[in-house]
């Protein structure tokens, strides 16, 4: 297509070209499996690659154009807390080496009922949530993380070995990876994509999202998983958006880099005839990554509490941290948390209902050397509002490692909030 090594299509791309008769399944599967044996030895995103996609391939090859899927012969990558049949679902534990479930989890399986082909699972922070850190690399620089927890999936996307992948947020595992490594990614409103399945962290925050090499990619897992109403049907779609922009309450913690995209994103959105207001968010927005940690933590210790007591000291300490409550966190500290935080809901979607979309730092600045996730500072905090995020890229000459902005907007926005970024990604991409 023009040029474009098959591999590098996108999604939307790719799965045009099938329909009109120009690809197959089997063509774009080759290619994917190829990139993967010429560079997973250096990105390491891969724990499990299925041995029978080709065949998987020419079985979608041969079904008739009228059973064809949504997702015909894409190639996609699934984050290894996933359940999935006919792959190890190991969440990157040693715990767990060499498990098998019976199901694929719902999330999986409306993939493959859609004719996506799932190429293999990707590496993880152990759960998605703390204790051993994912081994894979970033693609534009092998020294620093791709963020995580769902680095795998992240650089999978990011390095052209799929265009499509699966990953979780609890804090700010699907968006701040998708800045570290230069790509586009979505984390839906709370609830509306079936958790059942996924390894549980947090029942308040665990939030299934996924990555694509654009906005379109993203629309189309959505669609895929019912997201197609309104929030307001009665609002009418503009040629000229009204976009908020807001550092955040924790400015002083943002890096050089962070705050020049944000800038940069203002000034060309303005230049393309959008309007434009800088913002602050309520003082009182300040406490929400405390109550995050305060929420995420003692539901984190009722997820693990079970796999403390079976494996004691195998089980990493971290979650051994949780489990013991050692920051002792009171049960009137976590009442206060999830008060405070309902009313930080009703709070932000009043603030979001006068804009199209409110666009904030993804994460603190670029990728940081190591294998560390990264901070979720400018995350957890649209985690916890259960608000949809999308991560657009921003091209920046004068930054060698990617960066990029968080649209978002109120609970349940999500179907306006990709119009929105339609609108949007082209002009931040120049």
């Amino acid at each position: 297509m023009n040029g474009i090594a098959l591999n590098q299509l996108t999604a939307s791309q790719a799965r045009k070209l099938m329909a009109g008769g120009r690809l197959t399944a089997r063509e774009l599967v080759a290619a994917s499996l190829s990139r993967i044996r010429d560079r997973d030895g250096d990105i390491r995103a891969w724990l499990a690659i299925n041995q029978d996609a080709l065949v998987e391939a020419d079985r979608l090859d041969a079904l008739p154009k009228d059973q064809h899927g949504r997702l015909h012969g894409l190639p996609i990558a699934v984050k290894d807390v996933f359940d999935t049949v006919g792959l190890p679902t190991t969440h990157n534990s040693p715990l767990y080496r060499g498990f098998h479930p019976a199901a694929d989890a719902p999330a999986v399986e409306l993939l493959r009922l859609e004719g996506a082909i799932i190429i293999g699972k990707t590496d993880t922070t152990e759960f998605a949530a703390c204790g051993n850190d994912a081994a894979t690399a970033n693609p534009h620089d092998l020294s620093r993380t791709p963020g995580g927890s769902s680095a795998g999936s992240a650089a999978a996307v990011a390095d052209f070995h799929v265009p499509l992948a699966l990953a979780t947020q609890t804090g700010g595992s699907t968006i701040r990876p998708a800045s570290f490594c230069g790509i586009y990614g979505m984390k839906p409103s709370a609830g509306l994509v079936s958790r059942e399945g996924v390894k549980l962290y947090s029942v308040s925050f665990d939030t299934v999202g996924w990555y694509g090499r654009s906005v379109e990619d993203l629309a189309l897992m959505a669609d895929v998983y019912g997201i197609t109403e309104k929030l307001n049907e009665d609002r009418k779609s503009r040629d000229t958006l009204n976009i908020g922009v807001s550092f955040g309450p924790y400015r002083d913690k943002l890096e050089p880099e962070s705050i020049a995209a944000l800038e940069a994103t203002a000034t060309r959105l303005r230049e393309g005839g959008h309007d434009v207001t800088f913002f602050d968010l309520p003082a009182k927005f300040e406490a929400l990554d405390l109550y995050h940690r305060t929420i995420l933590h003692r539901e984190g210790a009722a997820a693990f509490r079970a796999l403390a007591r079976r494996f004691g000291s195998d089980l990493h300490k971290e979650f051994h941290h949780r489990v013991e409550n050692r920051d002792n966190r009171t049960l009137s500290d976590w009442v206060t948390a999830i008060d405070r935080s309902a009313e930080a809901q009703m709070m932000f979607d009043e603030i979001a209902s006068g804009f199209d979309a409110i666009i904030a730092p993804s994460a603190p600045g670029t990728a940081p050397p190591g294998r560390k996730p990264g901070d979720p500072l400018f995350n957890a905090m649209w985690t916890l509002l259960r608000v949809p995020c999308i991560h657009i890229p921003v091209s920046m000459a004068n930054v060698a490692m990617p960066i990029g902005v968080t649209l978002t907007s109120m609970r349940y926005n999500d179907v306006a909030l990709l119009a929105s970024a339609a609108k949007i990604a082209p002009l931040l991409n120049t």
